[in-house]
């Protein structure tokens, strides 16, 4: 059994531009290929979508692009033809698409030089980033709806542990990512987030959603250890063959 033509242009999109979740996606089966490429080569166009321009207007017009997208889905509309759309329109059901519409809008943050309003407002955005996506995989693969919770659990810790490892390039670009920038509060930070850590009991089939939060435990742990690491990218580098590996083989995260 094959990729659907279809989904080809998907799964180079996400080869490209996040070789972490190909990896992942490549472990899983075919079955699950064919849905979770759709959706995570959505992803990467709509989180690069704030950062191939300095226009703020065009970038948000980008993001609307996809909101737009999301509602003829959710509508059962004629959605637009383009490599991406036309296959995850046949992948999301209306709610899913709803779902991602809140992903789509929490990604204007990304457009903006504004630092976050306080620790609810970062933590909003990381489970309508991570958590969305991760949970919508999750459900697309046959998930049951009693594992949100821990799923959402898990997202914020990968996400979180994602975001710091970002920081330095956020920092870069003139951004204020953190609310708290020093040691102790990157540590804080760091230390909420590993308290989440949990290993969702999902469906074997639905497991590979979960694999891109591989490693995500030992990246924060050592973001505690030494809040440095942070500021100066030295983190661990969280998914490695290895440990993914382990978690196909085994069934359970290496976390």
């Amino acid at each position: 059994m094959s990729l659907p033509e279809t989904v080809i242009p998907c799964a180079q999109i996400v080869e490209k531009g996040d070789a972490d979740r190909f990896r992942t996606v490549m472990a899983a089966p075919v079955a699950a290929r064919a849905k979770l490429f759709p959706l995570y080569a959505m992803n990467i166009e709509a989180s690069r979508a704030p950062w191939v321009t300095k226009e703020a207007l065009i970038a948000e017009m980008r993001l609307q692009w996809w909101r737009d997208v999301l509602e003829e889905i959710a509508t059962a509309n004629d959605v637009r033809k383009h490599e991406v759309s036309t296959p995850l329109a046949m992948v999301l059901t209306p709610t899913q698409a709803q779902r991602l519409d809140e992903y789509i809008a929490a990604r204007r943050w990304d457009i903006y030089r504004d630092a976050f309003e306080d620790q609810a407002h970062f933590d909003a955005y990381i489970d309508q980033t991570a958590g969305h996506l991760m949970w919508t995989a999750c459900e697309m693969l046959g998930a049951d709806a009693q594992a949100e919770s821990s799923v959402r659990d898990l997202a914020f810790v990968a996400g979180t542990a994602a975001f710091l490892r970002a920081v330095p390039t956020l920092a870069e670009e003139g951004r204020i990512p953190l609310l708290d920038g020093t040691d102790a509060g990157v540590t804080a930070l760091a230390q909420r987030a590993l308290d989440r850590l949990t290993r969702p009991k999902v469906a074997k089939a639905a497991q590979p959603a979960l694999w891109p939060a591989i490693g995500a435990g030992k990246t924060l742990a050592q973001v505690i250890r030494d809040p440095g690491a942070v500021a100066e990218a030295r983190l661990d580098q969280g998914l490695t063959p290895f440990r993914l590996a382990r978690t196909a083989l085994t069934g359970r995260l290496a976390l």
